[in-house]
């Protein structure tokens, strides 16, 4: 399980991204997809085509790092609305249960109280 000790925004780059990209391709593709900068420390996720890899990507102020899980069976679940656009920004919740199969698209989010900046948003 991946924890952080920070707020931490997530990048999805919705588009399939062949998965023998290294470092360098991955952070130019995140940096084309999301307009975002890589070096920011903020997570990156690239699919493959099948869904049934994913890999994550993130800066950790001395280098990036790079986290790929290959399933053995099934495919990660990514909603129609989300396969519509080039990237989404998701929360560490959301991410957690996309990565342990859960399927989104059929189950919801149930309103929560939040101080002054938006659900979801984080301050950088």
């Amino acid at each position: 399980m991946l924890t952080w000790g920070r707020p931490v925004r997530i990048f999805v780059c919705v588009p399939p991204t062949d998965m023998r990209r290294g470092f360098d391709g991955l952070a130019a593709t995140a940096q084309a997809v999301t307009q975002q900068d890589p070096l920011s420390g903020h997570l990156f996720v690239f699919f493959n085509r099948r869904r049934d890899r994913v890999k994550i990507l993130y800066w950790d102020t001395s280098g990036y790092c790079l986290w790929y899980k290959r399933l053995e069976a099934g495919r990660f679940s990514l909603s129609d609305s989300v396969a519509m656009q080039d990237s989404v920004e998701w929360d560490l919740p959301q991410l957690t249960l996309i990565l342990e199969g859960i399927d989104l698209s059929e189950s919801r989010r149930r309103r929560r109280y939040c101080r002054a900046e938006p659900c979801g948003a984080s301050g950088s």
